[in-house]
């Protein structure tokens, strides 16, 4: 009787473990600022709270060989990953915007990136 309960005990705690392990793989990961969205207005259908306002500013004096051409993408990854800080779960309205002066004999470019962290309820 007592071989016969052993196999019956080993297959209930390998089927427990094997239960608990998946479980835990449904628990919510921390994001990654590349894979957190951006949303417009009309994208929001759930609940949320406004974290706040981000803002990121880059100041470039004469030329910037070190920022990628392409902006919007420097400043979506900025605002996203200022966001991940905050504990968002999304970014809504981002707009990301340049201009350029010159001060003296030199052109001053200014990029900035501007968005809201929201969270779900």
């Amino acid at each position: 009787m007592i071989k016969s309960i052993k196999p019956l005990i080993l297959l209930i705690v390998l089927l427990l473990s094997s239960t608990l392990s998946t479980g835990c793989s449904t628990l919510r990961r921390s994001m990654q600022a590349d894979e957190l969205p951006i949303l417009s207005q009309d994208e929001l259908i759930r609940p949320y709270i406004k974290l706040g306002r981000i803002q990121v500013t880059r100041e470039v004096y004469g030329t910037d060989y070190s920022i990628t051409p392409d902006i919007t993408a420097w400043g979506l990854s900025a605002v996203r990953q200022e966001a991940v800080k905050l504990g968002a779960d999304a970014v809504m309205l981002p707009e990301v915007t340049g201009r350029t002066t010159t001060s003296g004999i030199f052109p001053l470019t200014e990029y900035r990136a501007t968005g809201f962290a929201i969270k779900f309820k």
